[in-house]
This record gives C-alpha cells, sequence and structure tokens, in this order.
C-alpha cells in the first residue's frame, strides 16, 4: 500500500479559497530546439508511446533505439529549421496564442474564476506539471480539451492516458471531463468554412480544394479506431457548408512512417495525380491541425508544393490552420461553455454561492476557535 509521501497533496489549502475551474488544452508537443540533440528525447518519448505505435514492446524497441533514433533525428531536426521561428516552434508558440485568447475570451463569458492551461503531450511542458500547476492555483474542477477535431487512440486517447497517470499521482484529484472530440462541431466547422472564404477572398480559388489529414495506419481503422470516419464526416460537412460538389473537394492523408497500409489515398500521390491529371492551381487545407506545425508549414506548405510543381502543376497554395483566430476562439469557447454546463464557476450564481461558502467557512473557524 502506497505510503502518503506517494501522493501530491494541496498546499496551503483552506476551506474558504474559493474554487476555480480549469481548461487543459493539450497539443501534441515540439522539441525545445531544431537541433539532433533536441529532436532525439522528444522522438524517442512520442515514438516509445505504445498508443502511438501498436507494434509489441519488445521489437519495437529494438527498432525505435536500434534504427531509428540513430537516423530520423538529423532528418527531422533539419525539417525544424526550415520553419522554426525566433520565437520557437510555430506549434508552441501558436498554441500558447490560442490558450491566451481563450483564456481572455471566457473572462468575458464566465461569472466565476477559470484558468486556461497549455500542455504538451510530448515534451514540455508536460501534462503531468500543468495539472499540478493548475491544483495549485486552486482548480477543483477540470476540462481536458486535446487539440485534435478528431479522434483518435494515437492522439486524444494518449492525451487520456497521460491526465489518468498524473491524476494517480494526486491525494485529491479534480473533478474530471474531457472533450473526445469536435470533428463535427457546428461552430468548428462554421470557423473551417470562413478561413477558406476569407483566404479565397483575398488570393483566388484554386481549381480544387485537398483536405489533407494526417494518418494512421490501416489496422488501426480496423480494430475500431473512428478517426478515418470522423475526417470523411468533417469533410462532408465542410464540403457542404462551402457549397462544394464531390468533384472539387477531395480528401487524403498525409505523414506515414513505415512499410505498412495507412489510411489513403496518400497526399503525396494525389498532389502528383492531381497535376498529373491537369490541375495546375491547388489548394490545400488541413483540418486535422488546430495550429500550424511541422505537418502543415513543412510537409504541405514545402514538401508537397514541390511535389505537385515537379509533376507539373504550377501552384500548390496552403491555406493556414485556424490558430489564434478570432472564429477559432469563439469556437472553442463555445465547446467549453458547453461541456461544463452545471459547474457552479459557470453559474449566473456564482457569487452568491461563493459568499454563503465563505461565510460558511469563516463560522466554522469561529467554532472550531471557540472550542479550541
Amino acid at each position: 500500500m502506497p505510503s502518503t509521501n506517494d501522493y501530491t497533496g494541496l498546499a496551503g489549502y483552506s476551506h474558504d479559497r474559493p474554487m476555480k475551474a480549469g481548461v487543459l488544452l493539450v497539443n501534441l508537443g515540439t522539441p525545445e530546439a531544431p537541433t539532433a540533440k533536441a529532436v532525439r528525447p522528444y522522438l524517442a518519448e512520442f515514438l516509445g508511446d505504445p498508443r502511438v505505435i501498436e507494434y509489441p514492446r519488445w521489437l519495437w524497441k529494438l527498432i525505435l533505439h536500434g534504427v531509428i533514433l540513430r537516423i530520423r533525428p538529423a532528418r527531422s531536426a533539419h525539417a525544424y529549421a526550415r520553419i522554426w521561428t525566433p520565437e520557437g516552434s510555430p506549434l508552441r508558440t501558436g498554441s500558447e496564442a490560442v490558450a491566451r485568447g481563450l483564456q481572455q475570451r471566457l473572462a468575458a463569458l464566465r461569472p466565476g474564476p477559470v484558468v486556461v492551461g497549455l500542455a504538451m503531450r510530448y515534451g514540455q511542458p508536460s501534462v503531468a506539471a500543468q495539472i499540478e500547476r493548475l491544483q495549485g492555483e486552486g482548480v477543483r474542477r477540470l476540462l481536458v480539451l486535446p487539440m485534435y477535431p478528431q479522434y483518435s487512440a494515437t492522439s486524444t486517447g494518449s492525451v487520456l492516458d497521460a491526465v489518468a497517470d498524473s491524476l494517480k499521482k494526486l491525494r485529491w484529484p479534480p473533478e474530471l471531463r474531457i472533450v473526445n472530440d469536435y470533428h463535427d462541431d457546428p461552430a468548428h466547422i462554421e470557423a473551417l468554412a470562413q478561413s477558406i472564404e476569407q483566404w479565397w477572398a483575398t488570393n483566388g480559388r484554386g481549381e480544387k480544394l485537398l483536405l489533407s489529414f494526417h494518418g494512421i495506419p490501416e489496422r488501426y481503422l480496423q480494430a475500431g479506431d473512428p478517426y478515418y470516419c470522423q475526417c470523411k464526416a468533417t469533410a462532408r460537412l465542410l464540403r457542404e457548408r462551402l457549397k462544394l460538389d464531390a468533384s472539387q473537394l477531395v480528401v487524403s492523408f498525409q505523414s506515414r512512417v513505415g512499410r505498412e497500409r495507412w489510411l489513403h489515398p496518400y497526399t503525396d500521390a494525389t498532389v502528383r495525380e492531381l497535376a498529373g491529371a491537369g490541375i495546375r492551381k491547388l489548394d490545400v487545407v488541413c483540418p486535422g491541425f488546430a495550429v500550424d506545425c511541422l505537418e502543415t508549414l513543412e510537409e504541405i506548405a514545402m514538401q508537397n508544393r514541390d511535389f505537385f510543381v515537379e509533376a507539373g502543376g504550377s501552384e500548390l497554395r496552403y491555406i493556414p490552420c485556424l490558430n489564434d483566430s478570432a472564429a477559432q476562439i469563439d469556437s472553442l469557447a463555445q465547446l467549453v461553455l458547453r461541456h461544463t454546463q452545471g459547474w457552479d464557476e459557470f453559474s449566473p450564481d456564482y457569487d452568491a454561492q461563493a459568499a454563503a461558502q465563505r461565510q460558511q467557512a469563516a463560522r466554522e473557524r469561529a467554532e472550531r476557535a471557540r472550542a479550541g
């Protein structure tokens, strides 16, 4: 049986301390620098997650540490260096901007105290560190919002593992709710549609619109992962909202690794085929990513642009992710409000309830003082 020292407590807790609600955004993560030295531990954590690579552990460890981590860090570092900014990783800075925007938006909407935090599933700041920080700030109710519109065991499922592992270490874990996905959320679909329409209004419209989602091995779909179906649902809803016919919008899947069959059609093959079929101007958007990152800025906007041109196309125009746009912030705020219904911090009567709690705590302190 564990000793009391195995659990993290709540330092300085008092009954009259007002309880807060927390929203923890979680994104994939990023290395701390675009160097092989920094990329290696990040890749080791990411690719070492059994949710990401479902191979027998002994076999995968041999492959990962014997081959992949000897070769891939330098290649990945080169790719990261192509998109790195003076402020750091685009995924990190973009996610931080979303967290700040959501904090400001909720401050304008909610009656009670709500704290927004940001964690990375791999790398820093970790899920465990951010949950402990939020608890230290008085958060007793926590909504976890993975920044993955579509659910997959490889992404959202892994976040749930990290949250569960973190809560096991707390003496008094907060009340917990989780957003599993928001792939068909009307406000999210509207935000995506508006971003594309605004981009078209400024830059003109290509001959086709390609939606490129991150891929997963096809056997994960066969095992029951809903990711593929949710990607297709997002694509259908977005196509209907944009009033496009089936021939004007194409869906593909990117970022495959290894030799096994992944969700298809593959993005790199698709852009080549479209160019070969006579498409000269292709617009690409990545609705599976909340903020721009290596997979959008380097893989799509650079690598696949080159593939398209080499195959005979003229322009592959990448349409940015929603990032910290007002439409994304508003859609996430609506999502938070819907998933936190019934929590005191979001109740119109919060101020009165908090005052009553403080008065009751004061009476109890007075009674203990008289008794002691």
